[in-house]
């Protein structure tokens, strides 16, 4: 097969982009600020195929997998079984998808077909969001949050502004940075190994922020950066993805501010907000909650079942979770609860 995939460079990205809207998609994985921020971590790989369809390969401990093709709906089917023959005869491996979207796990009719294992990933649904509301944060579900915003531009008012920032603001972003992370290192608990990789992501894509379509704001208190957010504009479904988002925990308010900030001055006209996954921890569980998510993107694992070097244990193990899962799907214990 004549499929060449390099790992992605920031002067293609605006070839990129537009492959990640083709489709409906309301993930923030499938997007081209996540794909570069967490392209070392997932050694990622791209290949744009006939100018009609971007497929990605990513590994991670020596297991390759893919994502769902970025392409439009009608060629998904194409593209898709032309991923399978990838992993088939190059890689001489059953297909793999981690986070697999919702619509193109419906479009395919995956579930109903018995070649796959198709499993709910519950720990990372992303939290989908009324985007009026979470600039204005009206009424008493929000009581809490316009409290903290009202007690801190009381507490620092005249100290406080929002600024708009780009690749000029990176060595800001990097000192910053710097002081979260050694602060956070420090309070870390189980370990979080990817936090270091996702700092050196944000790094990767402020050196290269001319070619990589994004936007990046930042409060700042008596001139001094205390919390910044980047994020991307998915157009085909109006939707904001909050990919990042720091701050000084020791800042009273610091999260709600930079929450609402950056929506008002860089996605005023989102309908529809993502604001990613709580990757199974209970606190940011909560946290997210306390927002009052409107719906869930689900995610799948699809895993190929009709290869026949897979191995029996490999395939015992999956069809065992899988299992699992259709039991707790019908006792309705789907953790989809929140």
């Amino acid at each position: 097969m004549d499929l060449k995939f390099t790992k992605p460079q920031a002067e293609e990205s605006s070839r990129l982009a537009p492959f990640f809207s083709m489709r409906p998609n309301k993930t923030c994985d499938t997007g081209v600020l996540d794909t570069y921020l967490w392209a070392d971590y997932y050694d990622t790989r791209c290949c744009v195929v006939d100018d009609k369809a971007l497929l990605t390969v990513m590994e991670s401990e020596g297991e390759h997998f893919a994502a769902m093709p970025y392409c439009a709906e009608e060629d998904l089917p194409y593209y898709f079984a032309l991923t399978e023959k990838y992993f088939n005869e190059v890689l001489g491996k059953p297909l793999k998808i981690y986070l697999a979207d919702e619509e193109a796990v419906t479009a395919l009719k995956l579930q109903d077909n018995s070649n796959y294992l198709v499993r709910e990933e519950c720990d990372f649904r992303d939290y989908l969001y009324d985007a009026e509301e979470l600039r204005t944060l009206p009424g008493k579900r929000f009581h809490k949050k316009k409290n903290l915003v009202n007690k801190f531009m009381r507490e620092y008012e005249g100290r406080w502004e929002y600024r708009s920032m780009s690749c000029q603001d990176k060595q800001t972003v990097w000192e910053f940075l710097d002081r979260w992370y050694a602060k956070r290192s420090q309070e870390e608990i189980n370990g979080e190994e990817s936090l270091e990789y996702e700092v050196n992501g944000i790094h990767a894509v402020l050196q290269n922020c001319f070619w990589i379509d994004y936007r990046m704001g930042g409060i700042f208190i008596d001139g001094q950066l205390e919390a910044f957010s980047m994020g991307a504009y998915n157009p085909r479904e109006k939707m904001a993805c909050i990919d990042i988002e720091k701050g000084n925990s020791e800042i009273p308010g610091i999260y709600q501010m930079i929450n609402q900030q950056f929506l008002l001055h860089e996605f005023p006209d989102a309908e529809l907000v993502n604001r990613e996954d709580d990757v199974g921890l209970e606190g940011l569980r909560r946290s997210k909650e306390s927002y009052n998510p409107i719906a869930y993107e689900r995610k799948y694992m699809v895993l190929q079942k009709n290869f026949g070097d897979w191995q029996d244990e490999l395939k015992d193990q999956y069809e065992a979770e899988i299992d699992n899962y259709e039991a707790d799907r019908s006792e309705g214990t789907d953790g989809s609860q929140g």
